[in-house]
């Protein structure tokens, strides 16, 4: 089984930064993809990025050159710094990992991101 725990969320204003982290825990395989999606009431989740190993990333086209996804391998942490941020933006992002060879997906709590003035 495996944990994850986000943290970082909040508010911020129009044009502010904020970074979301996401630790993982437990049985994790080595072969992994990590990431994060968004959601906001009435529609379906939205890829927002996710990264393959250290280096290997995919974005939303709409977020490329605002968001940035990082992660530290040694501790299992993503991580989603969000530049440049718009009210629409506003959402709960969710952390993901993928165990691959599995073909499992886990899942984080959420946590909210309100971008407001």
């Amino acid at each position: 089984q495996v944990q994850l725990v986000e943290s970082g969320g909040g508010l911020a204003q129009p044009g502010g930064s904020l970074r979301l982290s996401c630790a993982a825990s437990g049985s994790i395989s080595r072969l992994n993809v990590m990431g994060w999606y968004r959601q906001v009431p009435g529609k379906d989740r939205e890829l927002v990025a996710s990264i393959l190993g250290g280096e290997s990333t995919t974005y939303a086209d709409s977020l490329k050159g605002r968001f940035t996804i990082s992660r530290e391998n040694a501790n299992n942490t993503v991580y989603l710094q969000m530049n440049s941020l718009k009210a629409e933006d506003t959402a709960v992002y969710y952390c993901f990992l993928d165990a691959i060879v599995a073909a499992r997906r886990y899942w984080g709590q959420g946590t909210q991101v309100t971008v407001s003035s």
